[in-house]
């Protein structure tokens, strides 16, 4: 089967109804695209500025103005949606959950996948993130399956675990969603190589959508979002500003590649 997917790059700020109303605009231009999924990126609804910020706007699992928003637009465009990452509450009320939510075309909530390996770096002056201290990880890869094949889930820092991109081949994804919010320095030298390397290494496709921009909060993300096939060719790029890219996935695609180069039916560790 062949279907068009879409990435969404936005720059979010700390105003959810602004940002949720951005989200809405991104989404109805991939339709207009003829996308039939669409990937929001990190952090669409909240690029928050403070921990306080980001715990008034955690929703509680299935309810709340965020997944309501989204759930209602994927009804309004028949669309398959991957919304990013949103603030869910946490077993630790001091913090929250990066929680990637999954969405089908008549708007119900089909999956959930909270990153699991959190951002706790050192890059420099003005370069220090600390995710463990305002968010509890999840514990649990997440692949689900839909009208244009297994849908595997990750999210930014996770691109640097080739280990969970292993666990979701094992368990059958044939396409990869990746929502980030990935910084310049490390976008710079890493972003495009590591994408294209888990779409090489385990022959799927990776829909990866990201901020990119100058946030109100002070912080630079990198962008490019992009879609990359099982060969690893790109196939969309959206390198700076906001914007939405679609590419044609072809699930045969994905078998094609495994059986002429079967390297994933050749691990013996």
């Amino acid at each position: 089967m062949t279907a068009a997917f879409a990435s969404a790059q936005m720059c979010s700020g700390g105003d959810v109804a602004a940002n949720v109303a951005a989200a809405r605009v991104a989404l109805q231009e991939a339709h207009a695209q003829g996308a039939r999924l669409a990937v929001l990126p990190e952090n669409f609804a909240l690029m928050a500025d403070s921990k306080e910020q980001r715990l008034r706007h955690a929703e509680v699992d299935g309810k709340g103005p965020i997944q309501e928003a989204i759930a209602q637009t994927c009804r309004d465009l028949s669309l398959w949606v991957v919304a990013g990452t949103v603030p869910l509450r946490g077993r630790d009320p001091t913090k929250v959950r990066s929680a990637c939510l999954v969405f089908d075309d008549r708007g119900e909530r089909v999956a959930r996948y909270d990153k699991i390996h959190l951002f706790d770096v050192d890059l420099g002056p003005g370069e220090r993130y600390a995710e463990s201290e305002a968010f509890e990880a999840g514990e649990a890869p997440v692949v689900l399956d839909t009208p244009f094949g297994r849908l595997g889930l990750a999210v930014c820092y996770d691109l640097r675990f080739p280990e969970l991109f292993r666990a979701l081949l094992t368990a059958g994804a044939e396409i990869v969603a990746l929502p980030a919010a990935f910084t310049v320095p490390t976008g710079e030298a890493h972003w495009q190589v590591l994408v294209r390397a888990r779409a090489i290494e385990n022959s799927c496709y990776v829909v990866a959508a990201a901020q990119g921009g100058r946030h109100d909060n002070g912080r630079t993300t990198y962008g490019h979002s992009m879609i990359v096939d099982p060969w690893g060719r790109v196939l969309a790029l959206q390198a700076s500003g906001r914007g939405v890219v679609t590419a044609q996935l072809d699930r045969e695609s994905v078998a094609d590649v495994r059986r002429r180069l079967p390297s994933v039916t050749h691990r013996r560790l």
